[in-house]
């Protein structure tokens, strides 16, 4: 759990009442500061660290390894690596002795340093393996057994690595030889867990005869060790024994000894063997499994509740795979039996039978509670695999009540767990998934944002299963059956915009694009397109303010009322693009460059394209920087020779933006955007499929509005004429078009496809005569650039734009007038007063 926040009350007081405080703070920090002073170098230790620059990486090395300080000596082994790729023959032979003699009194950071230094060699291939073998195995095997943990546990990894590299006879001789004394009981437990580890890793390196020789006596013997934390060791390492025996002497050898030490005297040895059968189950036959495994477990699991209850949390964990591993062989009642005990774990810490006893003190009840919330996390954890295990069709007999009680549980870690899981229950669920509609809901409405974040990330998936209901696919539901949805999922979003958790904020915005498929236009166009209005102009995170950008794009994407569109449409460019705060107009570019990405390119150009040029007008120096940043893309979305008089538009603009700009790191930017324009052009020459296909996306993006716009005309038709047949069946044929050119426009075009649609290449290839002009315009811009301080270039007219480009009616006009620079502060402002925009007639060039 997370600790609570702290009082967003509570602020400083510099006031004369805490000022006595505030000056004894200050002192303390003084105090603090003196020992750093007094710990600085004097000259002579200064002195003493200091080592002749002309020695050579070796030679340093040697010297600082012999007479150094540790910290120079630990520093030298940290970067043996480098000496060794380096110099590798002087390296093993002046600088590894002088390591080996550092290594028998240095510190615990050294030794780890050394660990990690040789793994890296030994990674790096710097090296033959026998040399390795031959230079640094004697030293690894020599501090295997450092009486720090931590060092003997660094030094073992390492020496686990090198055993997958090491040829088999230098194992057999290095390793294996000596492991016969060092797993005695004579010697150390610690020297005995870690020959357990080592016999472990060697399995797979040797042959079925060698191991049963060789191997197999060393781990009977360990298994019966004296000491239970040696037994439990190698017992986990088992499975890795009985891999590299194979299923005959895992039978005879491997199944007897986790029988026995299945009913150990210590807990953690029976745990131990548990989890190792659980783990080997697919190497049993279903003998095996029904006479002596299941007998093994059905007595686990009655005893689990009257031992330590971390054996239950290990049991909760693994009962998914146990289950599984099982199926086969379960009768009726076993069957019914382990439910039942899932459904008991389900539960457990949550009913009156298991409460505490009167004699437990407050700490043993948190750390038993602590202890029951992991075993319910578990069983959440489990739950996919136990909808297979009694079958989907049964959920709502057998498990719904569970699942509900998960949903609903108290603690924040199996809420969390069982929202992780709902996307895979969704799926396995199918035709039934309507059943778990209300848990939906109620984990969106959770009061934890980790539960609301771990949902979301699949909450596309869940909808559009949700939406289809898997048989009941045909129809188009809209989640008739769910009205609370809609609310639930604006107040999740409005939950995560209060909290300062601003990714969850931002990745829920991005998801909520998923909804133009799930519910209605209108449904979106009331509850939630003005909602993403409100987080633009408000917000102060502008990830957040981007996500809600490019989700009303997908919204008005997929609006289909013209009249609805042409507001989404006014209010973008009167309130972001001609607002009064620098802050919307910045966000107005954002949007833009997701309509390019998103809508036609015809879209754009007739909506959209002259209220972006006109912000070079803009009397705030970041908004013109960041246009200039837009500018390719605007290019980009340009049709020749049809966008002709808007290429003008465009190229006017940026010879004004070189003649007049005055900001530096703008005219910079201008200066790197004409080149970019440039390339643009010159690219534009080739014939490429890769043009091509992006031409071939955007005339089906332009056919899915066009579809848009008929499917809403059908749409009235259909609600005044009630009874025509045939309105039906043509709305029922855009519809069906429109998903049908979603799952066209997301699959890559192949090179089949697009010859049978529109020949070969060379049937463009006429084109090339008007994209030639488009170059020669080019050529204007260019010369603006080596002369833009002539001042010719002022007094040019941009203002020409042909009728039949202007923007709908319903619309306002897309042309800001200039805005007056003698004050930039209070443009630039977010809380000044609107700016009056001159609204100027244009002009059609004939």
């Amino acid at each position: 759990m997370h600790p609570p926040p702290p009082d967003a009350g509570v602020a400083m007081d510099f006031g004369q009442n805490s000022l006595f405080g505030y000056m004894e703070d200050l002192q303390e920090l003084t105090i603090i500061e003196r020992p750093v002073r007094r710990s600085l170098k004097t000259p002579e230790e200064i002195e003493r660290l200091t080592v002749d620059e002309d020695l050579s990486d070796i030679d340093r090395a040697v010297y600082l390894l012999s007479a150094g300080q540790d910290i120079q000596g630990a520093s030298v082994i940290a970067n043996l690596p480098f000496l060794m790729r380096q110099n590798p023959t002087e390296t093993l032979r002046r600088v590894l002795p002088k390591v080996r003699d550092v290594l028998h009194v240095a510190s615990v950071e050294m030794q780890l340093t050394a660990a990690v230094s040789f793994l890296t060699i030994l990674q790096e291939e710097s090296m033959s393996v026998h040399t390795f073998a031959h230079s640094f195995l004697q030293v690894i095997l020599l501090h295997l057994e450092h009486r720090d943990t931590g060092v003997s546990n660094a030094w073992l990894e390492t020496l686990l690595s090198a055993v997958e590299l090491l040829p088999k006879e230098t194992l057999r001789h290095e390793i294996l030889n000596p492991l016969v004394s060092k797993a005695q009981l004579s010697q150390t437990v610690q020297s005995r867990l870690v020959s357990c580890k080592i016999l472990g890793k060697l399995t797979n390196k040797f042959d079925a005869h060698s191991i049963k020789r060789e191997i197999l006596p060393l781990v009977k013997s360990l298994c019966q060790d004296v000491e239970y934390e040696v037994r439990s060791c190698m017992c986990r390492q088992l499975e890795n024994i009985a891999q590299g025996i194979g299923t005959e002497l895992t039978k005879n050898v491997v199944l007897p000894e986790l029988i026995e030490l299945s009913r150990d005297e210590s807990g953690s040895v029976r745990l131990a063997a548990f989890e190792t059968l659980v783990n080997m189950l697919d190497m049993f036959d279903t003998d095996d499994r029904s006479q002596t495994i299941l007998p093994l477990v059905k007595s686990f699991c009655e005893k689990s509740f009257k031992a330590d209850e971390s054996i239950l949390i290990s049991l909760s964990f693994h009962l998914g795979k146990l289950c599984h591993g099982l199926y086969g062989i379960f009768t009726p009642d076993q069957h019914l039996r382990f439910l039942e005990f899932y459904k008991k774990l389900c539960t457990l810490g949550l009913q009156q039978e298991n409460g505490h006893n009167e004699n437990q003190i407050p700490s043993q009840i948190v750390e038993q509670e602590k202890k029951y919330t992991s075993v319910r996390k578990n069983c959440a954890y489990n739950f996919p695999a136990m909808i297979v295990f009694v079958d989907p069709k049964n959920f709502h007999m057998e498990l719904y009540s569970t699942f509900f009680c998960l949903c609903h549980d108290p603690e924040v870690p199996v809420r969390y767990t069982i929202a992780i899981c709902f996307y895979e229950v969704s799926k396995l669920l199918n035709s039934g998934v309507h059943l778990i509609h209300k848990e939906l809901i109620t984990l969106l409405q959770d009061e934890s944002l980790e539960v609301l974040d771990a949902l979301i990330n699949h909450l596309p998936e869940i909808l559009e299963l949700m939406s289809t209901g898997g048989e009941n696919s045909v129809q188009e539901n809209k989640f008739s059956s769910l009205p609370d949805l809609i609310p639930a999922l604006t107040a999740a979003e409005q939950r995560a915009a209060a909290s300062l958790k601003w990714r969850t904020h931002e990745k829920l915005l991005q998801k909520y694009t998923c909804l133009p498929h799930i519910i209605s236009s209108d449904q979106i166009y009331y509850r939630f397109l003005q909602r993403m209005f409100t987080i633009m102009m408000t917000n102060n995170v502008l990830p957040v303010q981007r996500a809600a950008a490019r989700t009303l794009c997908i919204f008005l994407r997929y609006n289909r009322k013209q009249e609805q569109r042409h507001e989404v449409i006014q209010k973008l460019i009167e309130q972001l693009g001609q607002g009064k705060s620098y802050w919307n107009r910045l966000r107005f570019l954002d949007t833009c460059e997701f309509i390019i990405e998103i809508f036609s390119r015809s879209f754009f150009c007739k909506y959209f394209f002259l209220p972006v040029i006109e912000l070079t007008h803009d009397p705030v120096a970041n908004v013109r920087m960041k246009l200039c940043y837009l500018l390719p893309k605007v290019k980009s979305a340009l049709k020749i020779p049809a966008d002709m008089h808007l290429l003008q538009q465009l190229e006017m603009c940026v010879r004004k933006l070189l003649c007049q700009e005055k900001d530096k790191d703008v005219l910079a930017i201008v200066k790197k955007t004409v080149l970019e324009l440039d390339r643009m052009e010159m690219s534009m020459d080739m014939f490429q499929k890769k043009n091509y296909e992006k031409d071939l996306l955007d005339q089906e993006k332009e056919r899915e509005e066009l579809l848009f716009l008929e499917m809403e005309q059908l749409e009235k038709e259909k609600h005044q004429n009630d009874g025509r047949l045939a309105s039906d069946k043509s709305f029922e044929k855009k519809r069906k078009e429109i998903k049908k050119s979603k799952l066209t426009r997301s699959q890559s075009f192949n090179n089949q496809a697009f010859h049978a649609k529109y020949g070969t290449l060379d049937k463009c290839a006429s084109k090339s005569s008007t994209l030639a002009h488009t170059s020669s315009v080019s050529g204007l811009v260019r010369t603006a650039m080596l002369s833009f301080t002539d001042d010719s270039f002022r007094t040019r007219n941009t203002s020409s734009v042909p009728a039949s480009f202007s923007p709908n009616p319903v619309l306002p006009s897309t042309s800001r007038g200039p805005v007056s620079t003698a004050d930039p502060k209070s443009s630039g402002s977010k809380d000044v007063q609107p700016r009056k925009a001159a609204l100027k007639s244009r002009k059609s060039n004939p």
